[in-house]
């Protein structure tokens, strides 16, 4: 009777914890935005500090209020050089809405942007089980975005550039920044042959011709598959944003490695700042764990939604890489 009883607390002492996990993940966590801060040593030296506010994943509804004005929020309260745009920033049809609401702040300051699957694609409901068994693939008869009013309005209203599949040089902070990225690797749609010959033409087009002359190369992707992270290495990058992980979303507290990452990234490096080796260089590499989530699976454990605000600096010395970074949450 005692084992018995023993049992019964302990399947009940069980239950009410996974209880009190999924309100947290569904009603708490979720909400609790924050900004994680990195700095990093790796512009020429003598140059000025620049500042980057790296978005990904809004997954953006119509109704997502309480997301829309934190985001807007960041404007004023980083004050960004330079914003960089990982994609998936939609969630519903109508989420071009709550996009605008949110990034309107942001108009004038300059920024480059990707696709993400959900740019193009609504969401659709998923078994969550399903991404243990590796990345999740093409959802069947979901319904289009409008892709094009959404790049419209990043770039004509906004300012920002678009660099899917292509190269852009852009000018932020009195630097010079040569920039070059793929649409969503996720679902193939990336082109990274056609990046050698985008960047020449970036090139051609400014008052400089050659990468050295560039005061920083940034390589830009959704989805951090590692043949996107090996050929931005190869062509020159210098910096890395990436999101699309969401982090894996749901983590055990104070893992160092997300539970899944739904990519072949490295689990202990599907969030936050770390560094990529390829071809003989290590780089520095920033994966996002996004603003959102599907609204099929409206929940985030031991992940909280986050804006990364990268501060940028001169190098210290030749090899000066990751000479700093640090973590910040501001709610």
């Amino acid at each position: 009777m005692t084992s018995a009883r023993t049992a019964l607390a302990a399947v009940s002492a069980a239950g009410a914890v996974a209880a009190g996990a999924a309100v947290w993940g569904t009603c708490i966590e979720r909400f609790l935005f924050t900004v994680r801060r990195h700095e990093l040593d790796i512009l020429p030296a003598g140059s000025a500090s620049l500042t980057v506010l790296h978005l990904s994943d809004a997954h953006m509804a119509p109704w997502q209020h309480r997301k829309q004005q934190w985001i807007a929020l960041l404007a004023d309260a980083v004050r960004p050089d330079l914003v960089v745009n990982t994609g998936d920033n939609l969630g519903h049809a109508d989420g071009l809405r709550g996009i605008r609401s949110a990034f309107a702040p942001l108009r004038g300051v300059p920024g480059v942007f990707v696709h993400g699957s959900n740019d193009v694609s609504g969401p659709s409901a998923r078994n969550p089980l399903n991404y243990f068994r590796g990345p999740s693939g093409g959802p069947h008869n979901v319904e289009k975005l409008d892709t094009a009013a959404m790049d419209a309005y990043f770039t004509d209203e906004l300012g920002w550039t678009n660099l899917n599949n292509t190269a852009a040089v852009v000018e932020a902070g009195g630097l010079r920044l040569e920039t070059f990225g793929v649409s969503d690797a996720h679902r193939e749609w990336d082109d990274l042959p056609a990046l050698p010959a985008a960047i020449e033409a970036a090139r051609r087009g400014r008052p400089f011709h050659a990468a050295r002359d560039a005061d920083l190369v940034i390589g830009v992707t959704h989805a951090p598959y590692q043949r996107v992270l090996d050929r931005f290495v190869e062509l020159g990058a210098q910096a890395i944003f990436a999101g699309h992980t969401h982090g894996g979303q749901v983590r055990i507290p104070f893992s160092p490695s997300a539970l899944v990452a739904n990519c072949d990234i490295p689990l202990d490096q599907a969030r936050g700042l770390s560094t990529w080796t390829a071809a003989g260089r290590r780089v520095p590499l920033n994966v996002s764990a996004g603003l959102g989530h599907s609204i099929y699976a409206p929940v985030r454990f031991g992940c909280r939604p986050e804006a990364s605000v990268l501060t940028l600096r001169a190098r210290r010395d030749d090899d000066g890489l990751l000479d700093s970074s640090r973590g910040a949450s501001t709610g």
